[in-house]
């Protein structure tokens, strides 16, 4: 009888301290993802920013800084590890950026210094999108920068990486890829990572080569990931990739739509034998503007690059 009480005794006690390792483990992650509440401002002349960067973003247009910019930049320079809940059209990509090239800045990085910077994009479009505006901010620096991608020259790449890349945007598959087999590539004084879309990267199944690439990189970094989503696998990248305890910035917490404010979303309704037409006309209205266009298939892709380039409407395909 007394061993059938102490047996109970000691399943009890297992139970207790269990249960007091899941709430310690519970309690460090929500410690972790407090929310920032601390004042803002939004004017871009206001962040401790050297004035290179300050004129590129004069050359941008950009006078005041979108919620996610003013609640993230100024930590980020501070050297805080973030972890950002941010959706597409939010401003997010200047938000990571200008912590990203001013770290380098202080640091004076130079082409020996090798990668300081490295911004990791679930896709190439996006990948060339955010390379675009690096280019803009980097202009009045002296960094060198560049892209690594899925289906680009892999050899002019590594060409490039050996001697010397600052500030690096890439696809997770041909990042692994250089780090793994790219000789010559310096990596070793790496001070940021950035981790972009991360529910994106790892819905199209890029998980083993995230965990890869951030055992392989070094782990006296600072890291900012974001992410539109908060699921359960960007909780574990976040908890393998982020030093303990960083600032949770969510500027869309309470809002039910999934698009950022300033997007304007709309919708043509038109027979099928007259949908290229209306493309066509509403090409010809905007050749001045941005426009990406999403077709179903590689082939159709080809098949309408190739049309709306032999009617002098100059366009690039990707897929």
């Amino acid at each position: 009888m007394g061993e059938k009480r102490q047996a109970a005794s000691d399943r009890s006690v297992a139970t207790a301290k269990k249960q007091k390792q899941e709430k310690d483990q519970k309690d460090s992650i929500e410690v972790s993802s407090k929310q920032d509440e601390s004042p803002v401002s939004y004017d871009f002349e206001s962040l401790d920013c050297c004035e290179r960067t300050k004129n590129a973003i004069k050359d941008l247009g950009f006078e005041k800084m979108t919620e996610v910019q003013a609640r993230t930049i100024p930590p980020l320079m501070a050297g805080r590890d973030v972890l950002g809940a941010a959706k597409t059209g939010s401003g997010k990509t200047l938000a990571f950026l200008i912590p990203a090239v001013e770290i380098l800045y202080r640091l004076k990085f130079k082409p020996r210094n090798g990668t300081g910077a490295v911004i990791v994009s679930p896709t190439r479009e996006l990948a060339l999108q955010i390379f675009g505006v690096a280019k803009e901010l980097l202009k009045y620096h002296q960094m060198t920068f560049g892209i690594v991608i899925g289906g680009a020259n892999r050899k002019a790449e590594a060409d490039k990486l050996v001697k010397g890349v600052n500030l690096l945007v890439a696809t997770p598959g041909r990042l692994l890829d250089h780090l793994q087999n790219t000789r010559g590539f310096v990596y070793k004084n790496l001070k940021a990572l950035i981790i972009d879309e991360a529910d994106r990267i790892l819905e199209i199944g890029f998980e083993d080569e995230m965990r890869q690439i951030v055992n392989i990189l070094p782990s006296e970094r600072q890291t900012m990931l974001f992410s539109a989503t908060q699921t359960t696998k960007v909780q574990d990248l976040a908890r393998i990739s982020l030093k303990k305890g960083p600032l949770y910035i969510n500027v869309h917490e309470n809002r039910d739509t999934s698009t950022a404010d300033g997007l304007e979303q709309g919708y043509v309704v038109c027979d099928s034998d007259r949908r290229f037409l209306l493309l066509f006309t509403f090409l010809r209205k905007n050749l001045k503007k941005k426009v990406i266009v999403f077709f179903s298939s590689c082939n159709s892709v080809k098949y309408h690059a190739e049309l709306l380039n032999y009617i002098d409407v100059p366009v690039l395909a990707l897929h």
